[in-house]
């Protein structure tokens, strides 16, 4: 049992801790206001689940790993830094419920996404309405900038490029005269395989089928009538996850033709699915293999660092289009005098960036918020090996468009 003396000590220690948080309490609470303003959110929206989740990932760790690198002079800011990732899983209606939530957050001054056209454009109408900045490492689909958002950008090329840049490499470097096309009925895929049949039109390459598909399993209704007609070149327009079944099918039922597709295929989820069948194959890609990068090497090993794995190409965009915005919204926040910036300016910032130096090369947006120029990879997989080896590099201007 403690003494009467104990107890009395007690309670006189008791006393002064409260006289002194009577008297000293405005001043911690304003110290703790004076060194944390708030809190500033990065968001990222790619799919983390179902089969286009490993290049989703991807793009999520290069943003994160960004976050994580900016956190510190964020705080010489006054602000903590948050990443908050949302799993979109590939699907439109899940990416427009992810964007509300993101836009309901005020927090939250920059999206990092998507990785599919055809859930980037809606989700970016949700985007428009409170000027939220979107950056995109992946979307190629022409639609998303040309209709004009002053807040919608992405740091890679578009598929009106990608796709003839496929096609002239068929008809000028293998020398092909016949094309059997095919696509994933998405906005994506076919928006690629629709600019490379066009190319291919104009260069005298033969059409000998254009199909739409979304079979996930058994291929063989569109391969029977394919081999009849003996294409030298088969051209998917679409990801990962079906080109690699339907590469794996046509070399079973005996099509020899040269297999060909965009930067859907760019994944070393590719090899995994279509296994030895892989060699042979070319792909363009608007994301190159890291070796094509200067910068790449010490990104490389940080990333390997953080996350025990090797990063692969739309990593790097992923977190190239972070470290863009995270620029931007630091630059408000100093010419603001410490203030935290609305969505509004760091969209205008993000838009007026110049030759901001990333791992992928120099990014300077356009007045749609495309790169001034981009640069476009054909590769071949010689073997059961990702990446492919880069047999030819286009760089050039994001095509001038109206406005929609």
């Amino acid at each position: 049992m403690m003494s009467t003396g104990g107890i009395h000590t007690v309670f006189k220690r008791l006393a002064w801790f409260l006289i002194l948080c009577f008297f000293m309490g405005p001043f911690l609470i304003s110290t703790k206001v004076w060194g944390q303003k708030g809190v500033i959110k990065i968001a990222t929206q790619t799919p983390l689940s179902g089969e286009q989740a490993a290049v989703g990932e991807h793009i999520k760790l290069g943003a994160q790993l960004a976050a994580e690198e900016a956190a510190k002079s964020f705080r010489a800011l006054g602000f903590g830094l948050i990443f908050v990732p949302y799993d979109d899983q590939a699907k439109p209606e899940v990416g427009v419920v992810n964007a509300r939530n993101i836009v309901a957050d005020p927090d939250v001054l920059l999206v990092v996404g998507h990785f599919n056209s055809g859930v980037a454009l809606p989700s970016s109408e949700i985007y428009k309405d409170t000027m939220l900045a979107m950056i995109s490492p992946a979307n190629t689909a022409t639609e998303i900038t040309d209709r004009g958002y002053p807040n919608v950008n992405r740091v890679c090329g578009r598929d009106d490029v990608q796709g003839p840049a496929g096609a002239r490499f068929a008809a000028q470097d293998l020398k092909l005269k016949s094309v059997y096309v095919v696509h994933d009925k998405t906005l994506y895929g076919q928006g690629v395989a629709d600019t490379f049949r066009g190319e291919a039109t104009r260069l005298g390459l033969k059409i000998l089928g254009y199909d739409g598909t979304e079979e996930r399993a058994n291929f063989a209704p569109m391969i029977i009538p394919m081999k009849a007609k003996n294409p030298e070149l088969v051209y998917f327009g679409g990801i990962y996850h079906q080109g690699g079944l339907l590469l794996k099918q046509m070399r079973e039922k005996g099509v020899k033709a040269i297999y060909m597709g965009p930067d859907g295929l760019d994944s070393s989820e590719m090899v995994k699915i279509a296994g030895t069948q892989v060699a042979g194959t070319y792909y363009t890609t608007v994301a190159g293999p890291m070796d094509a990068y200067p910068e790449s090497a010490a990104f490389a090993k940080r990333f390997k660092q953080r996350f025990g794995k090797e990063v692969e190409s739309f990593g790097m965009y992923g977190y190239d289009a972070a470290m863009v915005g995270l620029k931007a919204i630091e630059q408000v926040i100093k010419e603001l005098g410490g203030k935290k910036p609305t969505r509004a300016q760091v969209s205008a910032a993000v838009r007026k960036l110049k030759n901001y130096k990333g791992i992928t090369g120099s990014i300077t947006f356009d007045d749609k918020g495309d790169p001034v120029k981009a640069k476009y990879f054909v590769l071949k997989f010689e073997k059961m090996h990702y990446p492919g080896r880069v047999v030819k590099v286009v760089e050039q201007a994001a095509p001038q468009k109206k406005k929609l």
